[in-house]
């Protein structure tokens, strides 16, 4: 692989470059490199990090030096084609669109000459993959987001947005992990944690169980109504070693007959694909 660079990126670590763009060929590459170098037993790599077209790779200077360590890496590249990529979990998050849980829904749809139940439609409409955490613990970027509701971050960052936002900023989505300043525009809430420190997997839960406080109040347009078209959806990550796949998968956004004593409509409820029709976590109405 002619095109891989070896970066030095300080004195513990180098920055193995496959490309400059973010596409799935050059995360695969990535993922194969990971496993290939975690295979090899090399002495002295203390941690990889995956990122959108490179991998960091840490090290231990008084274990290997950069130019014996660049050597064997290097001699892993013609492994790449033959290592197994794990295959992927599944986990299945719960979206509330639009009103107070996704403020900037509007404008999103505003800027791509659409409809907000257009965009939900889209965003709903496709795999995400994971390419890379980061800013904060637990924060996804994901990438395969049709690009025509692609939209800039916002002029003036908020100071704090509520964990469990889903976000648009260019082409990208992801779910801010817990309360933090940021940028990107709005579009829904999930309550569950993509973030516990408490979890003994902190970083994305293995279930839908470990949920956020919501307001009581309907988070949706006012007043409650019945929509016509899907206000909600199934954010569903499958995990693949490592790296994760998002897929987000349209869900009614009522309890099959309008809303539940709460207010909340069934996208709060836990383990819908797990767990048959469970109720909702809220009133414990029947989840439709």
């Amino acid at each position: 692989m002619a095109d891989v660079k070896f970066l030095l990126t300080g004195d513990t670590s180098l920055s193995v470059e496959f490309g400059n763009e973010i596409s799935t060929e050059i995360n695969a590459k990535i993922r194969a490199f990971n496993i290939a170098l975690e295979n090899s037993k090399i002495p002295g790599i203390v941690e990889t990090v995956p990122t959108y077209r490179s991998l960091m790779v840490h090290y231990d200077p008084s274990v290997i030096r950069y130019e014996p360590l660049v050597k064997r890496m290097k001699g892993l590249l013609g492994q790449l084609d033959k290592i197994q990529i794990p295959p992927s979990d599944v986990l299945e998050i719960p979206v509330l669109y639009g009103g107070e849980a996704g403020p900037d829904l509007d404008f999103v749809a505003e800027h791509a000459g659409k409809t907000p139940e257009e965009v939900i439609k889209i965003h709903t409409s496709t795999e995400y993959l994971i390419y890379m955490l980061g800013f904060t613990p637990g924060f996804t970027y994901l990438g395969g987001m049709d690009e025509s509701i692609a939209t800039p971050r916002l002029k003036q960052p908020r100071v704090k947005i509520p964990a469990g936002s889903v976000g648009i900023a260019g082409s990208q989505t992801g779910v801010y992990p817990i309360d933090s300043p940021g940028g990107w525009q709005l579009i829904g809430l999930t309550p569950v944690r993509m973030y516990d420190p408490d979890r003994a997997e902190p970083i994305l839960p293995a279930s839908i169980s470990s949920s956020i406080p919501l307001p009581r109040r309907s988070l949706t347009r006012s007043p409650p109504r019945k929509p016509s078209a899907p206000m909600c959806a199934s954010v569903i990550p499958e995990r693949r070693g490592r790296n994760e796949h998002y897929r987000i998968e349209p869900r009614s956004a009522d309890h099959g007959t309008g809303y539940g004593p709460c207010g909340l409509s069934a996208v709060w409820r836990v383990g819908v694909r797990r767990h048959g029709s469970p109720l909702c976590r809220h009133c414990q109405h029947p989840g439709g």
